[in-house]
């Protein structure tokens, strides 16, 4: 990360790009270091505030509707009857939001490790927040791993991990042992769903996680693919995992007749979201 009186920009010399946002005024809006990462929100000329993590960029105001809809409706979609929900990370709280837009939804749990991020979303994204003290809703501050971990067996319906690189807190979100878990305490029909980076420049780790997935007993796997902008290579993705479930049919009629408005995502969304271009197609056929 480098930061001048003008702009914020991430770069990365691994990947041998770089992507910046001017900024609005020389203050940083907050700047906490908390037991796990750095946490930091800039206001910016074009897309308002924008929280960094570590020096990466994770959210902003204009764009965030993309990752946050989409880490949400499509498997709240694919599954038949979405009752219990957790969500692994997301501490900005907006795929929380998104989640509750569901009336079948009866429990939603938010788990992040790092309450910094949680407290930052509240006073800058206050937006993302509007559904945090809905009577369904349990926000804790803890280790989403052992929480999965010490989970009771088949009493989950989709479990939502919403978390930053697999590096540093993120690291143990991307591994068999956690996904065997994630297996274990899910219903039968249950899923799970990961952001699971760019198929252009992470493709790599887009297969290794349909690897892991499978090896950690799920039998089917499914990617979606969507813009975002603020990521690298402005095109992301998040991966599904099913435990005797299918992926690649939804309730295309729920979606259509949705009972709360969106930005993004519609089933015509959806359905789009599920093709893959030949590179990628090939790529997952190999893994």
């Amino acid at each position: 990360m480098t930061l001048d009186d003008r702009w914020f920009t991430e770069s990365s010399e691994q990947l041998g790009l770089a992507f910046s946002l001017k900024l609005k005024g020389r203050n940083k809006l907050f700047d906490v270091q908390s037991p796990f990462q750095r946490v930091e929100v800039y206001q910016t000329e074009g897309f308002g505030n924008l929280m960094v993590i570590d020096g990466c960029t994770m959210v902003s105001t204009r764009d965030n509707f993309l990752y946050h809809e989409m880490m949400a409706h499509p498997a709240l979609f694919t599954h038949p009857d979405p009752k219990r929900v957790v969500i692994i990370g997301g501490g900005d709280c907006g795929t929380l939001r998104e989640v509750l837009r569901h009336d079948s939804v009866e429990q939603a749990w938010q788990i992040d490790i790092d309450e910094q991020v949680t407290r930052a979303a509240e006073q800058f994204f206050p937006e993302l927040c509007a559904s945090n003290h809905d009577p369904r809703a349990r926000l804790l501050f803890a280790d989403g791993i052992q929480w999965i971990a010490d989970a009771e067996a088949s009493s989950i319906d989709l479990i939502i991990v919403d978390s930053t690189d697999p590096v540093g807190p993120a690291e143990g979100l991307f591994s068999v042992p956690f996904y065997r878990n994630c297996h274990r305490i899910l219903r039968p029909g249950g899923i799970v769903i990961q952001q699971s980076e760019s198929p252009l420049v992470h493709l790599h780790l887009l297969q290794d996680i349909h690897r892991i997935m499978r090896e950690a007993g799920f039998d089917s796997t499914q990617t979606l693919l969507f813009p975002q902008c603020i990521y690298p290579s402005g095109w992301w993705s998040a991966t599904m995992a099913g435990k005797q479930a299918t992926l690649n049919t939804f309730r295309e009629q729920d979606a259509l007749h949705k009972r709360f408005d969106t930005e993004y995502y519609n089933r015509d969304i959806h359905q789009a979201a599920l093709a893959y271009p030949e590179f990628l197609r090939r790529a997952l056929a190999a893994r």
